[in-house]
Formats: structure tokens, C-alpha cells, sequence
């Protein structure tokens, strides 16, 4: 039997960073996991070049059922913190769109830094061991795995969600939560593409890999991103944003040409050029496949002389409000991450502890928060994991 201060389960973004942190402190601390190798999902990440953190983090970019929680973690370890580190480790970096910050070389730079701050600081990590028994029979928890039985003061969940389940990805940590009485806000898939049923899914199929700047928004909520038509439906930026505020059953609106108004544009073009057909008017505003579909599909066709304002508005409505109402999503398997988890009421904002059973944290994806697309999640999980370490 091993006797530890600190167990951390999960050698992910968040589990290696609370580990650092607890070590540094004099902590006996030892992460496990029950892949073969370590923060594969940050290996994974930003196309293989890991989009680090995020320049803009603030806790406006966070959901939650209770948006206040994330800010003493934000403020406390900041996405400046995190680039110094990387700065101190002489990684290369560059800054894409919106702030998001990425690796020159590889994702994997991210992860020998974690593994060089852990081995600096002390920490242990053992890989390929799986929790097979979890209890507090005392004041100390024991953890029995496929090696040995682990008693240590402070247990730490860092196990994510269950999006990318090909990477071995589950609901571990929702289990555990429930078993020591803490609620869990149901979960689902967040940041993942948008899937058809109806008409539109065999028009976006014949539009597969055409790419557009667009406003994609739900209710009050919008972003302007990139969106890609796809076989089963609309991914790209603007879309994995919008997936983690859409509700089933109501409309999203897509805005193909957020910098003009269509109807006002084509209305202009009736007078100028009245023999030109609406089909290649609609080319103005969008890639020519992309016109010619919608013009089909949508029965957008003949001399602009020839169509009434009633046609111009049509045609300018699809434009620039194109509303459609997705069937689902493709789920967990190609969701970046996951909405909802352990509900952040049972939690304190400070340490990550469970009021309901001390010495128990639950840090990064497995928490009730959850970032946009750009860098957020990983920097939540760097923040979350700072703040849990220096409790432990």
C-alpha cells in the first residue's frame, strides 16, 4: 500500500498542472492514468499544434449554470502566467485570429514542458492504471488500481468528460461524484458540428468542403467564424461556437455575407445590370457553387429584370438570415469537449473542494465549465489545476 498526500487521477491539461503546483508545495503527490501515455488530447489539439490559451481569456467565455465561478480561478492564474511558463521553456509561439495562441512546431512541446515542470517539482506519475475501488473509510481516501492500493489526503478527479472517446475518454468522473453525493449537471457534447435530417442535410452533402465567413447565431448569442458545409451537415468555427448554445428542436440563423445587406445589394443590381441573372447576382455574395445550390434548391432563377422585390427579399433573406433547425449533433465522437459535469455549487471557486466531503476536488472539463472554441478550455484547465494545487 502506497500513503500519499495528494492523488490526482487523470495526467491530462489539468491533472499535470495541479500536480506541478501540489509538488511544489512539498506534497506527495503521484498522478495516474489509465492510458498508455499522457495528455493526449493536448497532442491532439489545434491540428497537432496545441492552441495553448487564449490572449482575450475572460470569464465572459465560459458557460456554466453559475458564470461567476470560473473568475477567482481566471484571476488567480491568468493565460499571461501560462504564456511565461511557455516563454521560460523557450517555445515558439504565434498568435492566430482572435487571439488564440499556438505552438510554432508541435503540441507536444506543451506536453515536455508539463512533464519537466512535474519531474522538477517532484511529482510522480504512473500510466496504464485503472481505478478498479474508490472509498473514504477515514479521514484519508483509498483508491484501489490494477497495481496497487493508494491511500492519500487529498484525492483530485482531473478525468475530462467523455468527448473523444477514441482517445479513452469517460464519464469517470461523473461517477465518482454521484457516489460521494455531489449533482451533476447533465452533460452533453459542446464544440462539435451540426447535423441535418431533412432537406438540408442533401444540400449541405452536395456542398461538402465549401468554406464561408459567416455570422452564425442562436438567439442572442452570435459568432462570426468560419463555416464549412460537411456530408452530414455545418461545422467550422462559427458553428462549433454556436453548437454549445443551441437547443434541440429551435432554429439557428447563418448570415452567408455578414458585411452587406443582400436584398439592398440585389435590389441595386436590378437597375444596373437588369439582364443579369439572379443566380449569378447571388455569386456577388458567395462562392459560385455555393450560389448555384442555393439558387436551385431554393428556386432563385431568371433575370433580374424579371424578379419582384418580393423575390429580391427572398433571395436576400437567405442570405443574410438563413434560418434551419439542426436534427443533432455529431456527438461525443468528434465533440472538442463537454457541457455541463460536476455541478460547481457542491464545489468551492477558491480550491475546487467538495463542501460535502473534504479533501475531494474535481478540476478542468469534468466541472460545470466550460470555454469557447480558441484556447479557453486549455487555459481553464490550467487555472482550475493551479487553484487545486495550491489547496491540496
Amino acid at each position: 500500500m502506497r500513503d500519499l498526500d495528494v492523488l490526482i487521477i487523470g495526467a491530462g491539461a489539468a491533472g499535470l498542472m495541479c500536480a506541478i503546483e501540489a509538488a511544489k508545495r512539498g506534497r506527495r503527490t503521484l498522478v495516474i492514468d489509465h492510458a498508455k501515455k499522457p495528455a493526449e488530447k493536448i497532442r491532439i489539439s489545434g491540428g497537432g499544434r496545441c492552441n495553448f490559451t487564449n490572449l482575450h481569456c475572460r470569464p465572459q467565455n465560459f458557460l456554466s449554470q453559475n458564470p461567476r465561478f470560473c473568475i477567482s480561478a481566471l484571476k488567480r492564474y491568468t493565460q499571461h502566467d501560462f504564456l511565461a511558463l511557455v516563454d521560460r521553456h523557450r517555445i515558439g509561439w504565434h498568435e492566430k485570429t482572435l487571439g488564440q495562441l499556438f505552438c510554432n512546431d508541435s503540441a507536444r512541446d506543451i506536453i515536455d514542458l508539463l512533464l519537466s515542470e512535474l519531474d522538477k517539482a517532484g511529482a510522480a506519475l504512473k500510466l496504464e492504471t485503472s481505478v478498479t475501488g474508490l472509498s473514504k473509510p477515514d479521514d484519508r481516501f483509498s483508491v484501489e488500481t490494477n497495481h496497487e492500493t493508494i491511500r492519500a489526503r487529498s484525492l483530485v478527479i482531473a478525468t475530462g468528460g467523455p468527448s473523444i472517446p477514441k482517445m479513452g475518454a469517460t464519464g469517470f468522473g461523473y461517477d465518482v461524484a454521484k457516489r460521494f453525493g455531489l449533482n451533476v449537471v447533465p452533460p452533453r457534447p459542446a464544440l462539435v458540428p451540426l447535423t441535418f435530417s431533412d432537406a438540408n442535410k442533401a444540400l449541405c452533402a452536395k456542398l461538402a468542403g465549401v468554406s464561408v465567413d459567416a455570422v452564425v447565431s442562436f438567439q442572442k448569442t452570435l459568432f462570426r467564424e468560419g463555416l464549412l458545409f460537411t456530408h452530414r451537415g455545418l461545422s467550422g468555427p462559427s458553428i462549433l461556437q454556436i453548437s454549445s448554445y443551441w437547443q434541440e428542436g429551435k432554429p439557428i440563423t447563418v448570415n452567408l455575407a455578414p458585411e452587406q445587406d443582400a436584398f439592398e445589394t440585389l435590389r441595386a443590381a436590378r437597375t444596373e445590370t437588369p439582364k443579369q441573372d439572379l443566380k449569378t447576382a447571388l455569386a456577388a455574395f458567395l462562392p459560385k457553387r455555393l450560389a448555384d445550390e442555393l439558387a436551385a434548391e431554393f428556386k432563385l432563377t431568371g433575370r433580374l429584370a424579371d424578379c419582384s422585390d418580393k423575390v429580391l427579399r427572398r433571395a436576400g433573406d437567405l442570405i443574410n438570415r438563413w434560418q434551419l433547425v439542426p436534427a443533432g449533433t455529431e456527438g461525443y465522437r468528434t465533440a472538442e469537449v463537454t457541457l455541463g459535469g460536476v455541478d460547481t455549487k457542491d464545489l468551492s471557486s477558491r480550491t475546487f473542494e467538495a463542501a460535502k466531503v473534504p479533501g475531494l476536488h474535481f478540476i478542468g472539463e469534468v466541472v460545470d465549465v466550460t470555454g469557447h472554441l480558441g484556447g479557453f478550455n486549455f487555459q481553464w484547465a490550467w487555472s482550475s489545476g493551479h487553484a487545486a494545487g495550491q489547496a491540496v
